[in-house]
């Protein structure tokens, strides 16, 4: 059950987190970021694909801070956006048709159309099933993916941004959702170094 100060993932979308981190470091990689948070007990036992709200928002933002312990702030960062890219591709396996992603009506949209109601499906998602708290807003021709509550620098004080995961989630989604074009998606601000959100901008016109 949540406490006051305690919130959480469901278990599937802690899994899904996991996986992806083994997909890019290794399985032996991953295994050495357990150790350094102290969860060797995840080595060989990732929780189970359902619903139960039990992989708590420590979890997340402690093997990330390990992750860049183990691999430095630069290469921590690049890591945390190539995870947060693989979990969009093992979330659309777990979650795209709940979000109403895969539906014909939706791909046939236009672009501005799809990027707006994919991110907010995606919102909803996080709003619906975990403890994670989003909100999309638009300033400036910008989409601005807002976090209240945010897993990946939960009790975390650093003094730089630091929810690489989260840009790489919504890199992909982007890149899924347009037919492989790239965007410009940068985060802002974040709580961690004291802002009162974690906000990602994304440029609704693409790159390439």
């Amino acid at each position: 059950m949540n406490q006051a100060s305690a919130f959480y993932y469901p278990n599937r979308m802690g899994r899904v987190i996991l996986e992806s981190m083994e997909e890019v470091v290794g399985r032996n990689g991953l295994n050495a970021v357990f150790n350094l948070a102290g969860r060797s007990d995840l080595i060989g036992n990732y929780p189970a694909l359902d619903s139960k709200l039990d992989f708590s928002f420590t979890t997340v933002s402690g093997l990330l801070t390990q992750l860049e312990n183990a691999y430095g702030p630069r290469g921590g960062r690049g890591l945390a956006i190539r995870i947060g890219r693989v979990v969009f591709k093992y979330g659309m396996r777990e979650f795209g048709s709940q979000m109403g992603l895969t539906e014909t009506a939706f791909r046939l949209l236009p672009l501005g159309a799809k990027i707006r109601m994919g991110g907010q499906a995606l919102a909803d998602l996080f709003n619906k099933e975990s403890d994670q708290r989003v909100h999309i807003e638009e300033q400036d021709g910008k989409l601005l993916w807002v976090i209240e509550r945010c897993p990946m620098c939960w009790e975390r004080h650093t003094d730089d941004v630091v929810c690489h995961l989260a840009v790489g989630l919504l890199q992909e989604s982007l890149y899924w959702l347009s037919g492989g074009k790239i965007f410009n998606v940068e985060e802002t601000l974040c709580i961690a170094k004291g802002d009162a959100t974690c906000t990602i901008e994304i440029d609704q016109t693409p790159l390439a």
